[in-house]
């Protein structure tokens, strides 16, 4: 009924009890953690489930159960002694000879498990407490059950086993050569399990009554029933209690079986598939998340919206300016602007989430009226420069001046006709020195002007990126780490 642990094949998973215990708390917390996201109908019925499954776990899954299912006479509780080199299971001319259950267990004692199983306290042996021996070691967590006759006359003894049968990981079938194709095995049990085929295998016991060459005519015989019953890939194997016929070979098969996932296992896996699939309409097809595109567009949106980016303009052109004119400023940006620049965030970033998770993220982040007065805030803080710089304003009018000095210079030498060579070489010095001094300061001016816009461009895009990450991004992420963590949960593993 459980798992036990191997290394799986590449891209498979394990079904241990550490994983599917993983499975079942990662469920429970996507629960626990969005209420209002899962609709009650869907979450009540999985809470009921998830608890079945618990149950179920906190039985153990590092067990195997085989069972031994046989007719009167058939030699199964024998045949059991015989498996487990003991003389525990009862065996008497008395028929049916097994009442109860009989259970023998490799490894610890899995009280949990055969008190589920309904196995009574001194119905149980364990292997190990009786031999010291390490070779028993590879059997640890199989359980071996000797299972009343399915034909008593006992009503009581037919339940124990219409109980076992879907509990049991190996479906151990034993028969004899009276009563093989007995109806009561046939059409009471073996025609309805053929979902089951792979967790069967029919023992064809007492082989050492039978005449020279009558035991494989007798195995025809057997697997020709088993086709007819729909189970065409049921091992059968003939073997001897008394002889040890085939003995070892059945116990590599319940080897095999031990070193591979149970039943319980598969069934508990198998359970939270279920539910994680029933869940999944409350999540989304696909990842959801928090693009920062979408913050840069948002955050240009806002610039816009509050005059920012006239502000800028005005900045670089007016610092350019001889004669300035005032510069621009902020505004509060309109309520509906900042509405619709939210509405446009929340559907690009919520695209494909439920309604439910929409709602969650939208009431987690800030309100257009919030938005609006935390960005008029930020924008309205931010201090604008001065319009002048006096060095370079100086240098302006200084070398603008000498230059106009210096034209007036040369025009007046040239009209008294004073010699050109000698006469010019001042007032040309100080034109050109002028207009050096003009055209640098002039530059200079520019430089700053521009400067000043793209400091200020740069400062009001660094408080809208605070104020969208504050307002919209970050509470976005808390509700869609939420998200994300319930689709992870609502994988299936495969799938």
């Amino acid at each position: 009924m459980t798992a036990n642990p191997t290394t799986a094949p590449a891209g498979e998973t394990v079904l241990d009890a550490a994983h599917l215990q993983a499975r079942l708390d990662g469920l429970r917390a996507a629960l626990d953690n969005c209420p209002t996201e899962i609709p009650a109908s869907l979450s009540l019925p999985a809470r009921d489930q998830l608890d079945e499954v618990a149950e179920r776990l906190a039985l153990g899954v590092d067990h195997t159960v085989v069972a031994l299912f046989g007719g009167t006479g058939s030699g199964k509780s024998s045949l059991f002694n015989a498996l487990t080199s003991l003389q525990f299971a009862d065996v008497g001319a008395r028929r049916p000879t097994t009442a109860h259950a009989t259970a023998c267990t490799w490894g610890d004692d899995a009280a949990a498990l055969l008190d589920f199983l309904e196995v009574a306290d001194e119905r149980r042996i364990r292997r190990e407490s009786l031999l010291d021996a390490t070779d028993q070691d590879a059997f640890a967590g199989l359980v071996l059950l000797d299972v009343p006759d399915y034909d008593s006359v006992n009503t009581e003894h037919a339940l124990q086993v219409d109980r076992l049968v879907p509990l049991a990981d190996l479906l151990v079938w034993v028969v004899d050569p009276q009563k093989y194709a007995d109806a009561a095995l046939h059409e009471g049990y073996l025609r309805g399990l053929g979902a089951r085929q792979q967790d069967m295998l029919v023992l064809v016991n007492q082989v050492d009554t039978l005449p020279a060459g009558g035991v494989d005519t007798l195995l025809a015989d057997v697997r020709s029933l088993l086709a007819a019953d729909g189970l065409h890939d049921v091992q059968v194997l003939p073997v001897s209690a008394v002889r040890g016929d085939n003995l070892g070979a059945v116990r590599e098969l319940f080897l095999e079986r031990v070193s591979r996932e149970s039943n319980a296992a598969r069934t508990a896996s198998a359970r939270l598939d279920a539910i994680a699939m029933r869940l999944r309409p409350a999540a989304a097809a696909r990842p959801v998340t928090t693009r920062p595109e979408l913050a840069d567009a948002a955050v240009t949106a806002l610039v816009h919206a509050c005059g920012a980016q006239a502000v800028e303009d005005s900045v670089r052109t007016g610092l350019a300016r001889t004669f300035p004119r005032a510069m621009a400023r902020p505004a509060p940006p309109a309520r509906d602007a900042v509405a619709s620049i939210q509405t446009t965030w929340l559907r690009r970033t919520t695209e494909g989430l439920p309604g439910a998770w929409l709602h969650s993220v939208e009431n987690a982040v800030a309100t257009p009226e919030a938005l609006a007065a935390r960005t008029a805030e930020a924008v309205g803080s931010v201090q604008l420069p001065r319009h002048r710089t006096p060095l370079i304003e100086l240098a302006w009018w200084g070398g603008t001046l000498a230059a106009l000095v210096a034209a007036v210079w040369t025009v007046v030498v040239l009209m008294r006709g004073g010699a050109v060579g000698a006469g010019l070489i001042a007032p040309v010095t100080l034109l050109i020195i002028g207009l050096v001094v003009a055209m640098a300061a002039l530059s200079a001016r520019h430089s700053r002007a521009r400067r000043e816009a793209d400091e200020y461009a740069r400062t009001v895009r660094a408080r809208l990126v605070s104020v969208v990450e504050r307002d919209l991004t970050r509470p976005a992420d808390g509700v869609l780490a939420r998200h994300r963590a319930l689709r992870e949960a609502l994988r299936v593993p495969g799938r």
